[in-house]
């Protein structure tokens, strides 16, 4: 599937950007992690073979620096990650098109059957926030959204910029007459799933259109492929919202709105705010969590969390060193990498129980 997003990486300032995450991780890859499955930066043996993964844009831009960077520590592995949504990723495990999955959400129980009963392990990688990034000129600082606010803009209730509503959220702002346009997602995604979370969990009374990977939006809603399709179209169409995640975001140079949190402060998105929303996150024995409207005065409420997924059971040791070797590699020098690119580390009591579930993967 083509992905319409915004190839970063291909820019100079990136590029160069990616070098130095690359030197840097480089440099540190003799960190051990008693994990059982090799060394935070790899494994100490030379593996030769493919590892293939899609799924979750979110984590993309991570995967894609990380695989660079690994290549310099297993240079006869080749590890290929391809986008198009935490459902696609899913559907690709659950097919045996792919090693493992990117996914930001854990598999929806419409989908438990696609597994044939086989288990799945959870591998937390990475979180951070999903930004209200919007398109109005002239302001003279920027917005502040609370939730019940954003559930109606996306309901299709508040149609345009000078809403009362807003304005009682933005006071001394002065809000243009101009119609408001919805940015959303077309496929499956991870991002869907978390924001339409956050809304249910945070004006369960206000939102009613409940939450899962894809939502039926209003019908004057546009719709974009992957996080990079939608801050496309919110960079493109004036007087536009989307809820894009905060590393596209600031790829695409997009301007994005500080929203109240539980504790009823206006939070705007950040590697920090988002750490502090994952500090309080209450991790199941299987790994899942989520951050959404969590508590804390710095907590963005709008924090999310991506996983790979992979079978337990695999069908050579070799793929499993493999899988050992990549994910102990994300899970410890790769975590170096996240705030450079604009995402947050795990807590690193998440990060802790992630490594030592290595050892589960068997043949």
């Amino acid at each position: 599937m083509q992905l319409l997003r915004i190839r970063r990486a291909t820019t100079v300032g990136v590029a160069l950007a990616a070098t130095a995450l690359f030197a840097a991780a480089c440099s540190s890859n003799n960190t051990t992690t008693g994990n059982g499955g090799g060394s935070s930066s790899g494994g100490s043996s030379n593996l030769s073979g493919t590892l293939n993964g899609s799924g979750s844009t979110f984590q993309l831009t991570f995967q894609e620096t990380a695989i660079s960077s690994f290549k310099s520590i297993q240079p006869n592995m080749t590890v290929n990650y391809g986008g198009g949504g935490s459902g696609k990723g899913r559907t690709d495990l659950s097919s045996g098109v792919v090693n493992f999955a990117g996914s930001d959400s854990p598999i929806p129980s419409e989908e438990a059957s696609n597994f044939s009963g086989k288990t799945v392990l959870y591998f937390p990688l990475v979180v951070g926030p999903i930004t209200m990034s919007y398109n109005l000129s002239g302001l003279s600082k920027p917005l502040q959204l609370s939730p019940t606010v954003i559930a109606n803009i996306f309901q299709g209730k508040i149609t345009n910029w000078n809403n009362s509503a807003i304005a009682a959220d933005n006071p001394g702002v002065k809000l243009p007459s101009q119609p408001i346009t919805i940015a959303v997602r077309s496929d499956s995604s991870g991002t869907t799933a978390n924001f339409s979370l956050f809304l249910m969990n945070s004006v369960p009374s206000v939102w009613t259109l409940g939450s899962s990977s894809t939502i039926k939006w209003p019908g004057t809603a546009r719709a974009g492929n992957g996080n990079g399709g939608v801050a496309s179209i919110v960079k493109s169409t004036p007087g536009a919202i989307g809820y894009v995640d905060f590393s596209d975001a600031k790829g695409a140079g997009l301007t994005y709105a500080s929203v109240k949190n539980q504790d009823g402060n206006y939070v705007a998105p950040s590697v920090d705010s988002a750490t502090a929303a994952a500090d309080g996150a209450t991790v199941a024995s299987n790994l899942t969590f989520h951050a959404v409207w969590a508590p804390g005065a710095q907590a963005y409420p709008i924090t999310y969390q991506s996983y790979a997924l992979v079978f337990e059971k695999q069908s050579s040791a070799n793929t499993v060193k493999m899988l050992q070797a990549y994910l102990g590699y994300l899970l410890g020098d790769g975590q170096k990498l996240l705030p450079q690119l604009n995402y947050a580390p795990l807590p690193s009591s998440i990060d802790s129980k992630a490594k030592a579930q290595l050892s589960k993967i068997t043949s």
